[in-house]
């Protein structure tokens, strides 16, 4: 039973390095932040699982897999919003391929947000006002 549960880690292992490997070459090959962004998040969560499920089938023990669990968890919440960011950051710097996209749901949110930005009342008025707020300010008389 013992061989065949090191058997396993060492698949895992192996499989989480490959996954990893896969992200890393992806962040250096890809064209652009939207798809790099890919490449960092999807691949690498999915290593890094395989290597802490290879960690505890080797430790076998129940403290190891309790530490292992914060970091499964943890990882899985900030790695989508990480990317997230990355994305919209992306975007807003132009730093992407349009032609690359099928469909573009982001720029109607940003011209809107440009637009409400740019005509309320004064400079500083679209920090202290939404961007619902805002523009209903530039609509008055």
């Amino acid at each position: 039973m013992n061989f065949v549960l090191d058997l396993l880690a060492a698949i895992c292992l192996l499989l989480g390095a490959l996954l990893s490997l896969a992200a890393g070459i992806g962040l250096v090959r890809f064209p652009d932040a939207l798809s790099r962004l890919h490449a960092a998040t999807k691949p690498q969560v999915l290593g890094l699982v395989f290597v802490v499920i290879a960690i505890a089938l080797t430790a076998r023990s129940l403290p190891v897999l309790l530490a292992l669990v914060p970091v499964i968890v943890f990882q899985m919440l900030t790695a989508p919003i990480a990317a997230h960011m990355i994305g919209r950051a992306g975007y807003r710097t132009k730093n992407f391929r349009r032609e690359m996209l099928a469909v573009d749901e982001l720029e109607a949110a940003v011209e809107e947000a440009s637009r409400s930005a740019g005509t309320a009342d004064g400079p500083d008025a679209s920090k202290h006002l939404g961007a619902s707020e805002g523009s209903k300010a530039a609509e008055k008389p």
